[in-house]
């Protein structure tokens, strides 16, 4: 059955809580790049640098590392509905103390609150989704597919159009969306059954025993501080106003969903999850190396063009560690994105310290190494991921390559 067809169980003709909680999950995902525009102009209004700036994205990561220990252990105690309304009600109250901030340290502390929030809204919300679908969790699947897409393209945008302004606005702008979005799931969802086993702590942890599960998570981690290099400290080079670095990083986060979405799961069914991830990686360094080297356009051109390798690559690390051990998925991708998220938080924090201590191209040299480095290890280590990879079925692409955002 096609998914976009308007009969019972399409994509359009979804419960009102499936809707509620599809929309609410777009806010959630345009808080990772709201704050890209508007970096600069945070650094300007609150006289701070921009390594001090830059600890948004540390602080938001390293606390959203820290939850995958314990949204599924929550989750699975007070039920799904519960834990998103936690969630939301966190990223509320954080997102609109962080638009009150008087310093630079206030704003990094209300934006880890922000992290906690959104950490136990995003791992909770794509299973609310297909528990409450009609007619199967296809349609649900790709609906959530496009609130991750929208989300990541938009975010940029609304932060230029609200940051124009002042930087504040954007964070006042995502306390209000999200409160429409709590005001929604407590009207139109009901509470989802619990998971027959609940979650401890440490299985997480533990899921990361498995070689394979922790060489794909140990080559995530250095891919990670690539991505997150792009993503926080390439606002500072290109110096631009909020609309312009806006409109940039919109037409980034199309191209993440597209290649996330349709192209890597084409590109994999061709020539199998491996070489497609050693190919995007290595191209990936090879673009931000031109990025760090190249003059302002070239810079611009190719922060766009990272995308289309980040999309590639959240879709098949994510189809790796979900398929690489015998873990639970949740539990899995639990452990998988502990590990990862923090060079999510690290690179925001060493790459203007690198550019301080050396210039501004060495940060983007030491990205292109990681990326590097990530394909090493999956060189290295692919007897231990080229069964399961080979194993890894075409169906299981759509689901998974949303789950590299979710938890």
């Amino acid at each position: 059955m096609d998914p976009f067809d308007a009969g019972a169980g399409g994509i359009l003709r979804q419960p009102k809580a499936v809707w509620a909680t599809a929309g609410a999950s777009v806010v959630a995902f345009m808080g990772i790049g709201l704050v890209d525009p508007i970096l600069p102009s945070i650094a300007q209004g609150l006289d701070a640098t921009p390594s001090q700036v830059s600890l948004l994205f540390t602080s938001y990561f390293l606390i959203t590392a820290f939850a995958m220990l314990f949204t599924g252990f929550v989750s699975s105690r007070i039920g799904g509905r519960r834990t998103l309304l936690a969630g939301l009600a966190l990223v509320v109250v954080f997102a609109a103390l962080a638009g009150t901030s008087g310093s630079v340290g206030e704003l990094v502390g209300f934006r880890a609150g922000w992290g906690l929030g959104n950490a136990l809204f995003v791992s909770t919300a794509l299973a609310v989704i297909v528990g409450a679908a009609a007619g199967g969790s296809a349609a649900a699947i790709l609906l959530y597919e496009s609130a991750l897409g929208l989300g990541m393209a938009c975010g940029p945008l609304l932060g230029a159009l609200l940051g124009d302004a002042s930087w504040r606005y954007p964070f006042f702008g995502t306390a209000a969306l999200m409160a429409v979005g709590f005001l929604c799931i407590s009207a139109f969802l009901k509470e989802q059954p619990r998971p027959a086993r609940r979650t401890s702590l440490l299985d997480p942890v533990k899921a990361l025993g498995h070689g394979g599960l922790a060489s794909a998570a140990a080559s995530a981690f250095f891919y990670n501080y690539t991505f997150f290099t792009v993503l926080a400290f390439t606002p500072f080079v290109l110096d631009m106003t909020p609309y312009k670095s806006g409109a940039v990083f919109f037409a980034w986060g199309v191209l993440l969903a597209v290649f996330s979405v349709i192209v890597a799961p084409r590109m994999q069914e061709r020539f199998g999850s491996l070489k497609v991830l050693g190919g995007s990686l290595v191209l990936l360094a090879a673009d931000v190396l031109v990025l760090g080297y190249g003059d302002h356009t070239t810079a611009i051109v190719c922060t766009i063009l990272s995308g289309a390798f980040i999309g590639v690559n959240n879709t098949v690390y994510t189809e790796l560690a979900l398929g690489v051990s015998d873990a639970p998925r949740p539990v899995a991708s639990a452990g998988y994105n502990f590990v990862r998220w923090f060079a999510a938080a690290a690179a925001p924090y060493f790459a203007p310290k690198i550019e301080e201590w050396t210039d501004v191209h060495v940060p983007f040299a030491v990205a292109a190494a990681t990326a590097l480095v990530g394909a090493l290890v999956v060189l290295v280590r692919r007897r231990s991921l080229t069964h399961e990879a080979e194993e890894l079925q075409p169906r299981h692409a759509t689901e998974d390559s949303v789950s590299a955002f979710v938890n």
